[in-house]
């Protein structure tokens, strides 16, 4: 795989030779049934990269590729009730195919994904972070930190196995990390990087649907410290009496549309 270019659609050199037509004699007319030849360069194809603002549709894209395949995990159910994908799996089939995803579509290099390590998940309380890159510099245009958010008796039965096993940088990670909660964590995070970064709490199931896909994302979490406890009981009560829930692509045109500095909480369904 390389660079890709496509057959130029127009000769750099055509308006240096016009000039020298009307000097020209006709040339005879077998010369006129000569088929041109395809350049070698014909057979390559130019390197697809999206258009300003294309790159929503594309990660929506993404988003429903990944959606799809982690509810087939999400909705399994064992016979014998021996096999639970755990917390970790359902995170990992989410973010693989979601960037196998996007490295077809060439995504990558405006929307960037970057997923952390296990001491930045406990210390940021994030799993991984999207960042929409600016052109040509590459800086972050705004960012998006995930953090998925499980069925509780799936991250119970995770907590017993992790806490075993866990190393002792993860350990030193926690205790560095232990004033506050998770769900405070990546608050705190988003609010030291500014309102261009967005915190989404994404939940793979709920109470009252266990099947599918939902998000809370915001820039003004912080506004609820002091006041009272940022945990999932208030992340869950944005969704009560709600009538409307944004897609994916409702919430980026919600992010790429606000004024600059504007406070802004949007629900979403992915699945």
């Amino acid at each position: 795989m390389g660079a890709k270019f496509s057959k130029p659609t127009s000769n750099p050199l055509r308006n240096v030779f016009s000039c020298f037509k009307c000097g020209q004699s006709r040339q005879p007319s077998f010369y006129h049934n000569i088929s041109p030849q395809p350049s070698i360069f014909a057979t390559l194809k130019r390197r697809n990269v999206p258009r300003p603002n294309e790159f929503i549709h594309l990660f929506s894209n993404c988003i429903s590729a990944a959606t799809a395949r982690t509810q087939e995990y999400l909705t399994f159910k064992d016979p014998e009730d021996k096999l639970r994908p755990s917390p970790d799996v359902l995170t990992q089939v989410f973010l693989m195919t979601y960037i196998t995803r996007s490295v077809e579509v060439n995504l990558q290099d405006t929307l960037n994904c970057t997923v952390m390590t296990p001491e930045q998940r406990v210390l940021l309380g994030a799993d991984w972070v999207w960042a929409v890159l600016e052109r040509p510099t590459k800086n972050p245009k705004f960012q998006i930190v995930v953090q998925v958010l499980h069925l509780s008796e799936r991250e119970e039965a995770e907590q017993k196995v992790s806490m075993d096993t866990c190393s002792e940088s993860i350990q030193m990670a926690q205790m560095e990390s232990s004033n506050n909660n998770m769900y405070e964590r990546m608050v705190n995070f988003c609010t030291s990087i500014g309102k261009d970064c967005y915190a989404l709490f994404l939940f793979f199931g709920k109470k009252t649907d266990k099947v599918n896909i939902y998000g809370v994302l915001s820039n003004n979490f912080e506004a609820a410290k002091g006041k009272c406890r940022i945990d999932r009981p208030l992340i869950e009560n944005f969704f009560k009496g709600l009538r409307y829930l944004h897609t994916p692509l409702g919430m980026m045109q919600a992010i790429m549309t606000k004024n600059k500095g504007e406070p802004i909480t949007v629900m979403i369904k992915f699945s």
